[in-house]
């Protein structure tokens, strides 16, 4: 059975890419922080498919050690190299890097960024023996364009985006594939309180539509990068 891992899948658009690879025929495995909202994701993505396993953890994205910790057990439990890796778990707080408080940038860092570096270099062995795999980085608008009030957002956003193209060109060899997602403003707690038309904003759906539909491709096929924005744009 093939299985993806989806960090940061318990809500918003983590959660849609879970639910659509489990109604796609994959076994999944999840975490978050909140252990009530990973519950009732982890019994919305079984409702996909009869018969999914949906391995539930909660992981601070933020602590090395429970980044690891929740890598080994996915191996353990659902086999050495999954099918697919997502690296969506990130949060986002505006501010001026000239207001930030102090030590800000470091924790941005250690969610936005390191998470996805220690679970992927922890998966990546296995996945490069068996030369199969494909990773999705998600990334941001943010990592291509700088926006007022983006801050350390905004500057961990462009260096996962510096990782997800240098983690690219380091698979090819191995027939890893490596992929950057960068949506825009897309309907997720991210945007609560957004006063404008819902249809303003993307679906989480939109993006796992587009992740599911780079996923399909033959094998000597590779989307390198997949930027995604509203229909009339970005809203500044």
């Amino acid at each position: 059975m093939k299985y993806a891992v989806i960090t940061g899948a318990s809500k918003g658009i983590g959660r849609a890419i879970a639910e659509k690879l489990a109604a796609e025929g994959f076994d999944i495995a999840i975490c978050a922080r909140n252990e009530a909202v990973l519950a009732v994701a982890k019994a919305e993505v079984e409702a996909q498919r009869t018969g999914v396993r949906v391995l539930a953890e909660v992981v601070d994205m933020g602590d090395k050690e429970q980044v690891l910790a929740f890598g080994r057990k996915v191996q353990a439990e659902l086999g050495p190299v999954p099918d697919i890796l997502v690296n969506n778990a990130g949060i986002f707080v505006p501010g001026a890097v000239h207001e930030e408080e102090d030590g800000h940038l470091e924790k941005m860092m250690a969610v936005n960024l390191y998470s996805a570096y220690h679970l992927t270099r922890l998966l990546l062995p296995a996945m490069k023996e068996a030369r199969s795999g494909h990773i999705f980085n998600l990334c941001s608008t943010a990592s291509h364009k700088a926006y007022p009030n983006g801050g350390s957002y905004s500057i961990t956003k462009f260096a996962l985006l510096g990782f997800s193209k240098n983690l690219r060109e380091e698979m090819k060899p191995f027939g890893v594939k490596v992929t950057s997602v960068s949506p825009g403003p897309t309907l997720t707690a991210s945007w609560e309180g957004f006063s404008g038309p819902a249809d303003r904003l993307m679906e989480p759906a939109d993006v796992a539509s587009m992740i599911w539909a780079a996923y399909t491709l033959s094998k000597q096929a590779v989307v390198e990068d997949i930027l995604m924005r509203p229909m009339l744009g970005d809203i500044e």
